[in-house]
């Protein structure tokens, strides 16, 4: 009796008293699969990591599993930080000086969809971008406002900027040294990672072969100028906001950062004169532990690769450092103060991975542009986490753990895998152009999203436990006109007092140097200093490296494959196939996304969710005028547009339009709006014409079966 009752239990013991709590049902039911197709277990042991020796690492040693410093938060925590740009520089200086008073560490800037694509607000192409998502920012005399009595010597700042990357630096740097301070005193981080804008974000100017030139002479001149400057944040975040798993996320990321390094070694440096500086960018989703594993696979996968490609002398060039940013997808425009708790969980996702900084978002962006109000909930929740939860007393509190562990060996082999069929088909430059990253991810997307609709991932307050309490949520509101007004007086007051010889001096010297084998930021600098704006600068390097256009291409067959056999799903395609023999054709869609909004994993979704049901989908190149659409629509002969909204550009392109269906006499063709619209604006939008608004967390075919309706009843009016 003695020995039975000190035995110790045993895997097989556990096997079999869990098969009796479950009644006769197989142990296997328990096991789950992820989205990165891995399949996570009940119960892991100290079996499960047989033959796994890094998690036995130090932090602050390689391979750096369990954090690039020794002492991690215990000798200092993250920073925080909040990413906002409040439509004018004025407003969003006012808003950083009142977070830097309340707690916030760091500023993390958020530019216009105007600023992003190279053009200044007196552009015709960008009439519904200007301050819309962001701070407009035309010249230098905007930065200088934007940073007015803001220490920069002292306060960290990340500016999220990728396409007109070289005027955004430049103007930084330039308003900084006419407020007095060194160059090499400013202390941040520049995203500058172009390869995930021509997979995801789509917020480039330029083709990838002179986009990657730039990225390669702003690492330069940091290296030599700049030491305490992060010259580039190598980004997952918006490939997971594209619908990325958690291995293409961390797989693309790495796969990009190592070209990044490749090119910068072609162009003459040594690795270890800017490696050291290099950064990463993640975004956290509500897999919580799956998210916590993938920050850690990402130190693992960096400090080897580095290690094996480029055998760097410096250890800390094959350090992984990231800043993290809690999910914008996972956040729903039903119930959306469930988004709270989503964002506190990412947040807390996020620092057990090791973040270095992090941004929570706030629980209205599924609605609107965050409200002060909300951003000040989504700051303290940083704050409550670093001064009430003992979080940062200890340095990787689950490492060790059995599950962690495992899933952070099992994502780490998955994504170099994937990071080798990169490497094959040439690196990253070469991948992109044949769009297998791409592709990649929006087939991720559409799976997801049909296994949403179908209710098979719960998404509490959309697919299940709904609930609506009347209560309008207060979301902030952008007047664009005022917005576009003030900024284009500006612009001509500045290109009015300069001069402007010196201005054009500064500017072909810039178009030369492009031409040749000059250091761009460093030219651009000096054209900036001469006044020369955002899209002077751009324009002038237009010239020689070209805009670049995007192919349109549509993947089929992956949305209805998670329908297969699905009862209803069958019986909208019927009626479809009905509607087609009644009238001839099938019901036919335009999709487009109008002004400078690149994100376009909404409408790519819809594209081939409404594809597989059986309607003819048309997608419009991006970056469409309201004219350019409608010309599409009528040349397509299509029932309906279908517009795809998500930075707030809806108030000023939705009603231009409609006036062209007018003018164009084509009002016969129906309009249907969707994204993120506040629910105040609905109505202005139905007044004028609009036949419906279908907002984040849709079920598609629900939504399919009221579209048809439409046009049947359009057909007959």
């Amino acid at each position: 009796m003695t020995e039975n009752k000190n035995k110790k239990p045993s895997l097989t013991d556990w096997q079999q008293l869990a098969t009796k709590e479950l009644r006769g049902k197989p142990l296997s039911d328990l096991d789950r699969a992820t989205y990165e197709d891995i399949t996570t277990k009940p119960l892991y042991t100290s079996q499960d990591l047989e033959g796994i020796e890094h998690h036995q690492s130090l932090p602050g040693f390689e391979p750096f599993l369990r954090g690039p410093r020794a002492t991690m938060y215990a000798g200092r925590p993250w920073t925080i930080r909040q990413y906002a740009g409040f439509s004018t520089a004025k407003d969003s200086n006012a808003f950083y000086k009142k977070n830097l008073a309340a707690g916030q560490q760091g500023l993390s800037v958020a530019f216009d969809l105007a600023t992003h694509r190279g053009y200044d607000s007196d552009h015709p192409r960008v009439i519904g971008d200007i301050g819309a998502a962001g701070v407009a920012i035309d010249s230098v005399e905007d930065m200088k406002i934007l940073f007015k009595d803001i220490p920069l010597d002292k306060v960290s700042v990340s500016m999220t900027m990728n396409g007109a990357v070289l005027p955004v630096m430049a103007g930084f740097i330039v308003a900084a040294q006419e407020s007095g301070v060194a160059i090499e005193q400013l202390n941040g981080t520049l995203q500058n990672d172009i390869l995930k804008e021509f997979m995801v974000r789509n917020t480039y100017i330029f083709p990838p072969a002179p986009s990657i030139r730039i990225v390669s002479d702003i690492i330069g001149f940091t290296a030599q100028n700049m030491p305490k400057f992060n010259p580039i944040s190598i980004s997952g975040y918006h490939m997971q906001e594209a619908g990325a798993t958690a291995v293409q996320e961390l797989a693309f990321t790495i796969a990009d950062g190592l070209e990044y390094v490749r090119t910068a070694i072609d162009r003459g440096m040594q690795v270890d004169d800017f490696a050291p500086r290099l950064s990463f960018f993640f975004g956290i989703g509500m897999d919580f532990f799956m998210e916590i594993a993938k920050l850690r696979a990402a130190r693992l996968l960096w400090s080897q690769l580095m290690e094996e490609k480029f055998s760097p002398k410096d250890p800390r060039s094959k350090m992984l450092r990231t800043h993290c940013q809690t999910s914008g997808v996972s956040l729903t425009a039903s119930d959306p103060y469930n988004n709270i708790m989503r964002t506190t969980i990412e947040a807390m996702a996020s620092v057990l991975g090791g973040t270095q900084s992090l941004h929570t978002n706030a629980f209205d962006e599924a609605l609107a542009l965050p409200s002060e109000f909300s951003a000040h909930i989504a700051r303290n929740t940083q704050i409550v986490l670093q001064e009430e939860t003992g979080i940062t007393r200890v340095v990787d509190p689950l490492g060790g753990s059995y599950y962690v562990e495992a899933l952070t060996n099992e994502i780490a082999t998955k994504a170099r895998a994937l990071i080798l069929e990169v490497e094959e088909l040439g690196g990253m430059t070469k991948a992109v152009q044949e769009d297998m990253p791409k592709r990649r991810i929006e087939e991720a997307a559409a799976l997801r999203q049909a296994r949403i609709d179908r209710g098979e991932e719960v998404i509490v307050g959309v697919n299940k436990y709904l609930h609506d309490d009347g209560n309008e949520i207060d979301v902030l509101s952008v007047d664009n006109a005022q917005v576009r007004e003030a900024q284009i007086e500006r612009l001509t007051q500045i290109k009015n007092t300069r001069d402007n010889k010196a201005c054009q001096k500064a500017l072909n010297a810039l178009k030369t140097g492009a031409e040749n084998d000059a250091n761009l930021l460093e030219l651009s600098i000096e054209a900036t200093r001469a006044r020369a704006s955002v899209g002077e600068i751009t324009a002038t390097l237009e010239q020689v490296f070209g805009r670049y256009k995007a192919i349109n291409s549509t993947i089929s067959g992956v949305y209805g494959s998670v329908y297969e056999g699905d009862e209803e799903f069958e019986k909208i395609k019927v009626e479809i196939d009905r509607f087609a023999v009644e009238t001839g054709r099938r019901p036919r869609m335009l999709i487009v996304k109008m002004g400078q909004d690149g994100h376009d994993r909404g409408a790519r979704v819809i594209a081939t969710a409404y594809a597989d049901l059986g309607f003819d989908i048309d997608i419009g190149p991006l970056f469409q005028t309201p004219a350019e659409a409608v010309r599409q629509a009528i040349e397509n002969d299509v029932h309906m547009i279908g517009i795809s909204s998500l930075a707030a550009g809806h108030k000023m392109l939705v009603p231009a339009l409609m006036d062209e269906l007018k003018q164009q006499e084509a009002s016969d063709i129906l309009v249907i709006c969707g994204g993120v619209i506040p629910p105040k604006d609905h109505q202005q939008l139905l007044d004028i014409g609009v036949a419906a608004i279908y907002g984040p967390g849709t079920n598609i075919p629900k939504a399919a079966r009221e579209m048809i309706q439409m046009i049947k009843q359009n057909a007959t009016t």
